[in-house]
């Protein structure tokens, strides 16, 4: 997308953290924000904040019913949305997959693929049909390396990965993008959302460590930063965003045991 200037933007999981720091990168670039979240009262403080460029949206992404309704508002204040940032979420559990309450995958599911495919079905159809547009999903390192105890968590990264490989092969025919976001360690209110929307699914007491798949001095980003990484993206229709450059030997230890495996695999050919 050449240019973010004058373009409808509608950020979900906006009223703090990455969400929050796409959107003031948006409108620094030049966009109009529509800011979703479930928190109207903090949406309410930054739109204030952020000026006539923003506009709140109290919005359930996991609500299908809800998104044709979104779609109206948007149009109404600026017209047609041009880029879609699918962020909202929760943080992970934590327990073990054989552990975890089923409503609490079933919840990580719906918010974070379910939401993000409801965004998706309501605004990929006329950037396709206008030859213009860009949609970003936010999923997580979780979305490429496998961890223990981010059983649920992981399964919806993954999911959401594969999803934005398939609109970018869907979508880019018609000149519009679409990009995954990587985020590493980000000073965001996660556990705090996580904890309003249900205490169930918020982190609870964990026995024994947990594996970390970086070293503990990796340093921490400011949502701000992300976004600034994510407009940069949309400019130049980048498939993947990373905001950590030393999770590369986690992608490469992957890589290769992918490969190794085909490899030792006779061909049928």
């Amino acid at each position: 997308m050449e240019t973010i200037e004058g373009r409808t933007a509608l950020v979900t999981g906006a009223a703090g953290g990455i969400g929050l720091g796409v959107a003031e990168a948006l409108i620094e670039a030049g966009a109009k924000v529509v800011l979703a979240d479930l928190d109207g009262p903090e949406l309410e403080r930054q739109v204030d904040r952020l000026g006539a460029s923003a506009v709140g949206l109290v919005l359930d992404v996991a609500d299908r019913e809800a998104w044709p309704e979104a779609r109206r508002f948007v149009e109404a204040w600026s017209g047609p949305v041009d880029i879609l940032v699918n962020n909202a979420g929760i943080g992970p559990n934590l327990q073990p997959l054989a552990d975890m309450a089923p409503e609490v995958f079933d919840l990580m599911l719906r918010i974070k693929l379910q939401g993000s495919f409801n965004g998706v079905q309501t605004f990929a159809p006329g950037m396709r049909e206008r030859g213009f547009g860009h949609i970003v999903n936010t999923a997580s390192m979780a979305g490429v390396t496998a961890t223990a105890r981010l059983g649920a968590y992981t399964t919806a990264m993954f999911g959401l990965v594969g999803m934005t490989e398939v609109l970018h092969a869907e979508l880019a025919p018609y000149g519009v993008g679409a990009s995954v976001l990587f985020p590493g360690r980000i000073n965001t209110r996660l556990g705090q959302t996580t904890r309003a929307i249900s205490p169930q699914a918020a982190p609870g007491e964990i026995s024994g460590p947990l594996p970390l798949p970086v070293s503990p001095s990796l340093s921490t980003l400011e949502p701000r930063e992300v976004g600034d990484l994510v407009v940069q993206a949309i400019r130049d229709d980048e498939l993947y965003i990373f905001t950590h450059g030393e999770y590369d030997a986690l992608i490469e230890a992957r890589g290769e045991a992918l490969l190794e495996a085909v490899q030792r695999t006779p061909r049928r050919g």
